[in-house]
């Protein structure tokens, strides 16, 4: 279905409006990706991810492949049974190069590999990361009160890889794991990390990601972390640097120690985020899922410095407007309302519209 959505001039061409398969529609849906003009969504209140291989404008289709439920029309946490190989529980972020598939399988505190995409519903993953087998699902392998280790997990929200690495936003362990490669054994073990110097801590600082949620990597080697807590993105121009370094600009914030709420303000500005879940690169510009706020900032080059100023916005009408604002009160249907993910290639982007229970996708002008 064609939506208008909000947006300032020479941005958007068009966009539409994507609910998920007609029986039962998306539920707060989280995560989403696109590549080769395939759809992966998190379908996140409903404990599944969906891919479609193609879209045709329609505002509902049937999925090509259902992971985490035996069909469209389950929904129960871990399928309503005992935590597997094939079950999820709160699915949010995903990769695909359309082969592969990953899945940040989020309150089982593990990932989810399958190296080549299946062809049926349900086929249980090839690799889980973070557990020590598909049957377990505590936070850190023995419960809340246990330090992480290079083989644990608690709460991963984000993925990324570029085909060779991976790296898992561990959020509820306040760190990002690096995997030199992509795991093909379960419980394998993380060969790096950012945000700590050791792989048993979880305290932190402000210098370092709070609650980092995503994780993301552009071709050219540049790194995004989206630190929720601290209403913030900590960018790198190189990810190797991550290791060893704070970030090298902010997106969001002033400074390190700086954590404000629209830095505290009761209205957003261009250069202010509130709960932000996500960034995305397309091309050279980078776009930051700016939740809190309803909208997507977007910046036309990396930033190289803190507070920088976004150049366009998609999802309010000008800079100032917030989900929180009177003119918003009347409804959403044609903006974004708490958006949690973006994802595209070339001139599509993919945004998932989490409090609006829906997928929009977004031709740019280029």
């Amino acid at each position: 279905m064609l939506t208008t959505l909000s947006y300032r001039e020479n941005l958007v061409s068009s966009s539409f409006v994507f609910k998920g398969p007609k029986e039962t529609r998306f539920l707060a849906p989280r995560g989403v990706w696109y590549t080769q003009n395939m759809l992966f969504v998190a379908d996140t209140g409903q404990n599944r991810v969906f891919c479609w291989k193609r879209l045709d404008g329609a505002e509902t289709a049937t999925p090509d492949l259902i992971l985490g439920q035996r069909s469209s029309k389950q929904t129960g946490r871990n399928t309503g049974e005992a935590v597997s190989a094939s079950s999820l529980l709160y699915p949010s972020g995903l990769w695909c190069d359309g082969q592969r598939l990953i899945i940040a399988d989020a309150w089982n505190h593990r990932v989810l590999i399958w190296h080549e995409l299946p062809e049926k519903n349900g086929i249980p993953a090839d690799v889980v990361v973070g557990q020590p087998d598909p049957t377990c699902n505590r936070p850190n392998i023995t419960g809340l009160q246990a330090c992480p280790t290079a083989r644990s997990l608690y709460w991963p929200y984000g993925v990324y890889s570029n085909g060779k690495h991976l790296w898992i936003a561990d959020t509820g362990n306040r760190r990002v794991l690096y995997f030199e490669e992509i795991p093909t054994e379960n419980y394998q073990a993380a060969d790096n990390l950012v945000g700590k110097n050791r792989l048993d801590e979880r305290d932190y600082d402000s210098d370092h990601a709070v609650w980092p949620y995503s994780v993301k990597v552009s071709p050219e080697g540049k790194m995004a972390i989206t630190d929720t807590q601290y209403y913030r993105v900590l960018l790198w121009p190189d990810w190797r640097e991550a290791f060893k370094n704070p970030a090298h600009a902010i997106v969001g914030q002033p400074n390190f120690s700086a954590n404000g709420q629209n830095q505290f303000s009761f209205k957003p500005s261009s250069n202010t985020l509130n709960w932000c879940y996500d960034a995305h690169f397309q091309g050279e510009h980078l776009f930051v899922a700016d939740t809190g706020n309803s909208r997507l900032l977007y910046f036309k080059t990396f930033p190289l410095h803190h507070n920088a100023q976004a150049d366009n916005l998609i999802g309010q009408k000008d800079f100032e407007t917030g989900s929180e604002n009177p003119d918003t009160v009347n409804g959403t249907d044609h903006s974004l309302y708490w958006p949690f993910s973006v994802a595209g290639e070339e001139d599509i982007l993919v945004v998932a519209d989490t409090g609006n229970h829906r997928i929009v996708i977004i031709k740019l002008i280029t």
